[in-house]
């Protein structure tokens, strides 16, 4: 009888996903950061950059052609808008390290990740993968709000960061986020019963974090993806699941007593944008103003990459604060200074002018456009819409709500790149074709 040999260790590897590469991107993200660690490179960013080199030795190897017209023109759109920024940068090394970011988030990962990812299964390996990123931060997060760890909000080191520290307070709510969006997809989708309760209990699990978070713009942009996805499942459907959600929302916040009264609080101030603002959200608009001034003094082609700090006193009012309090989380107090607008747009506006802006918005748009479309296509052939649809749209939307509120910046900004990757492959992958033709 003939006995099967065993694979050598490089076959092995070879026979595992490619989608492994990004998987691993997101997995080093639960990684603590040193306390008071705010900036620097995060080994997710270097092993991104190893994933698309390994992605550009993969395609050299197999000799084909790696990128539609459709995808290149997408994808590569951006580049222009960022060439002509970085040549107007305030000095050379700002406009490298400007350049090397904006290709990383939006050209260079987004295209490693279309390219690596196969099939509907490597989707959700993906999406899973974020959403055990999710549970890991949230869990860091309210153990943070229940043992009075976290970072300082009112006085009260109640709010949670997970491993991001205080520095970087958007974090975990970004993780969580999308985390509970990839959540929902899976559980609208057309997978196995079990896999869908499943999912949608991590999504109501996920809640609580999120709450915990404190993050407006997190909790605005999570509620409009979310109220999409469900309608892109149907009005019936979206309307049981509302009422599920918000019910375990208050089931989930209520037996918190001070965390509710700060909730509400919270909640209550997203409405207050001209009677009675706090601080953080005058610093906001009076960025916003900033950026606004700065594209009116330059208008095509902006400031340059990295410009925002160095003309912000010259175009901000005196009602902007000196810079945003930070403390606990594992670290002392410090005092940051307010170095971007918190709004993609402006920013991109700002310091690369109408040039850069239509030709990141433009990519970012077309990305929406075909998602949408082939996702409609599916409906109609099947009557049914797959799980990476509704994951991949529903990334997609998330970011560009979240960019209302919020620039890059941080080591989850490497999500974001992933997140554009997942929408490129649903929107212009021949494979993503192939499933929602299945």
């Amino acid at each position: 009888m003939a006995h099967a040999l065993p694979l050598p260790p490089t076959a092995r590897v070879r026979r595992l996903p490619p989608v492994l590469a990004v998987v691993a991107v997101v997995a080093l993200l639960a990684l603590p950061l040193a306390p008071g660690g705010g900036g620097g490179a995060h080994p997710a960013d270097a092993v991104s950059a190893l994933a698309v080199l390994y992605c550009a030795l993969r395609l050299v190897r197999d000799r084909r052609r790696p990128l539609s017209r459709t995808a290149a023109v997408v994808l590569g759109l951006p580049v222009l808008g960022l060439a002509v920024a970085a040549a107007g940068a305030v000095s050379p090394g700002a406009g490298l390290a400007g350049l090397g970011r904006y290709l990383q988030v939006f050209v260079l990962v987004p295209a490693a990740v279309l390219l690596l990812v196969r099939d509907r299964a490597d989707v959700r390996l993906l999406a899973w993968s974020m959403a055990g990123l999710a549970l890991w931060q949230g869990a860091v997060g309210v153990h943070q709000y229940v043992t009075g760890t976290g970072a300082s909000y009112q006085g009260e080191r109640i709010r949670a960061v997970g491993t991001f520290g205080p520095q970087d307070v958007m974090g975990m709510a970004t993780v969580v986020s999308l985390g509970l969006v990839c959540a929902v997809g899976l559980a609208l989708g057309r997978t196995p019963v079990r896999q869908r309760l499943f999912a949608a209990g991590c999504a109501l699990v996920l809640l609580l974090p999120l709450a915990l978070s404190f993050s407006r713009g997190a909790w605005i942009a999570t509620a409009v993806t979310c109220a999409v996805q469900l309608l892109l499942a149907g009005v019936r459907r979206a309307l049981a699941v509302g009422a599920a959600a918000v019910a375990a929302a208050v089931v989930l916040v209520g037996g918190f007593g001070v965390g509710t009264a700060m909730l509400q609080e919270r909640v209550g101030s997203i409405t207050q944008v001209a009677d009675a603002p706090d601080q953080s959200v005058t610093d906001r608009y009076t960025m916003w103003a900033a950026a606004a001034g700065m594209w009116r003094e330059r208008p095509l082609t902006g400031v340059g990459l990295k410009g925002f700090p160095e003309h912000r006193d010259a175009h901000a009012s005196l009602a902007l604060s000196s810079g945003s309090e930070t403390d606990g989380a594992g670290a002392g107090y410090r005092r940051q200074p307010l170095l971007s607008p918190h709004n993609m747009y402006l920013l991109v506006l700002a310091e690369q002018g109408l040039i850069g802006l239509l030709a990141l918005a433009g990519s970012w748009l077309a990305l929406l456009v075909l998602g949408l479309r082939r996702l409609r296509a599916a409906r109609r052939a099947h009557g049914a819409v797959p799980d990476c649809a509704f994951v991949a749209c529903g990334l997609l939307v998330w970011q560009l709500t979240d960019f209302a509120y919020a620039d890059i910046g941080g080591p989850s900004t490497v999500l974001t790149a992933v997140c554009f990757g997942l929408a490129a492959w649903w929107a212009l992958g021949l494979r993503a074709q192939e499933v929602a033709e299945r």
